[in-house]
């Protein structure tokens, strides 16, 4: 579990991103973090980490404080998963050499400079590949995939951590409609199979009531509302961004979910009709 109390971020230039932040995100629950451009979002994913340091405020991972010392923090950060939105590979590495980084926190120094890691690492990373659909991409350069691709590989590194908590800022920001669904879709189904807690920096609106639990919006700095999606009405809208047609927006983002729906079933259909042609 994920506790954050009041935590405040005050920057050098006099910029106040996080007033008093506090919630809790429960073992397997999804929140989507929500909010206009400097609203904070960003800034709480990092100062729950600390990659960002809090002005004030304490953040507990599982009762364990993150922050306490410097050998304490580099032990919590171990147990966070981060997904990043412009993936943060190392383009020249192959696939599963940029999972298995995802165990840098654990091994000596010699074995990560050697990339020798334990045999019990590399079948985890096999597993995790296969789980994210890129187990025939194992061998290729990080360079040769998709945005998508990438984006599998950045979960499968966070979860070689065998973390207790993703932390995931803009997932879907630099992908196509499609794909986003497909990846929103694979955090959620991964968050409950391993009961999981998550927090998703997001900013398509439409895209994150469709796959989340649980919805908080940022504005200035401040949580103006914390509830399930479906609570997310355009009054909660519009005090969390102003006003637009929300309505339309989400009923777009229905239909184009429904539509990839269909090609799915008609995909699979076909490839039954073809298993028993065999």
């Amino acid at each position: 579990m994920l506790r954050v109390e009041a935590l405040d971020k005050r920057y050098k230039t006099g910029d106040h991103a996080l007033k008093g932040v506090s919630f809790t995100v429960d073992a397997g629950q999804v929140v989507g973090l929500i909010g206009p451009s400097g609203a904070g979002k960003s800034t709480l994913i990092r100062c729950v980490n600390r990659l960002v340091e809090p002005t004030g405020g304490k953040v507990y991972l599982n009762d364990t404080e993150i922050g306490a010392g410097a050998g304490d923090l580099r032990r919590v950060r171990r147990r966070i998963g981060m997904i990043f939105q412009e993936y943060a590979l190392v383009e020249r590495l192959t696939v599963m050499e940029n999972v298995l980084s995802g165990r840098l926190g654990y091994v000596p120094f010699w074995r990560s400079f050697l990339r020798r890691f334990p045999q019990a690492d590399v079948d985890q990373a096999f597993a995790l590949l296969d789980r994210v659909g890129l187990s025939e991409h194992a061998d290729k350069r990080a360079d040769a995939l998709s945005g998508g691709q990438r984006q599998r590989v950045g979960i499968a590194r966070a979860l070689e951590q065998n973390p207790e908590l993703l932390l995931i800022d803009e997932p879907t920001a630099s992908l196509d409609p499609k794909t986003s669904r497909q990846i929103m879709r694979l955090i959620v189904e991964i968050c409950r199979e391993r009961d999981l807690p998550a927090v998703i920096n997001i900013h398509d609106v439409a895209l994150a009531q469709l796959f989340v639990d649980r919805i908080i919006g940022l504005r200035a700095g401040v949580v103006v509302f914390d509830a399930p999606p479906d609570r997310l009405d355009h009054a909660a809208l519009t005090s969390i961004y102003g006003e637009e047609d929300w309505a339309a927006m989400h009923r777009a983002a229905e239909d184009d979910a429904a539509e990839e729906d269909e090609a799915e079933q008609a995909l699979q259909a076909r490839r039954e009709r073809l298993a028993g042609l065999a």
